[in-house]
């Protein structure tokens, strides 16, 4: 069945399923976090989030990245329920809000005083951060959403 929502069809969510791909979207969120700073400040030796006094790692500042990263993913996924349960179209919605805040996350560190390569790096880690979240749980959202038909009835339009 397609993903629209014809007349005759029930939607159903498997919130576990969408939820597991939340959880695991968090996982490589904060996956990416971890490489986008190693790989600025081990490869590039750009400095990101912390001075580059701090070494490759970091300090504690790469672990909340990493953390809010994460947490951006489950609060993601819960908008997505939300949506799936209450919006026509709810993936389109989704895409709309996802995309325009991950162009708000890439654009913010440019609005800091840091330098033009710091806030270039983590400006990128926080747009890979939102393709991440919007492509993996649209994903998941399209394999916990089933549609099934619903008897319309005797004497309805179609009944047999």
């Amino acid at each position: 069945m397609t993903a629209h929502y014809a007349q005759g069809n029930a939607k159903t969510i498997d919130a576990g399923r969408l939820w597991a791909g939340g959880a695991a979207t968090a996982v490589v969120c904060a996956l990416i976090a971890v490489v986008g700073v190693l790989l600025a400040r081990g490869v590039f030796d750009v400095a990101v989030l912390a001075p580059e006094g701090e070494g490759t790692w970091g300090d504690a500042d790469t672990g909340k990245y990493a953390l809010f990263a994460a947490l951006a993913a489950l609060v993601a996924t819960g908008l997505l329920h939300l949506l799936l349960l209450s919006t026509p179209r709810p993936l389109r919605f989704f895409g709309w809000i996802i995309g325009l805040a991950t162009v708000a996350a890439a654009l913010a560190p440019l609005a800091t005083n840091a330098s033009t390569e710091s806030k270039v790096a983590t400006g990128l880690i926080n747009l890979v951060i939102g393709i991440a979240i919007g492509s993996l749980l649209t994903g998941a959202a399209r394999m916990a959403v089933r549609y099934r038909p619903v008897d319309p009835g005797p004497g309805a339009p179609g009944a047999r």
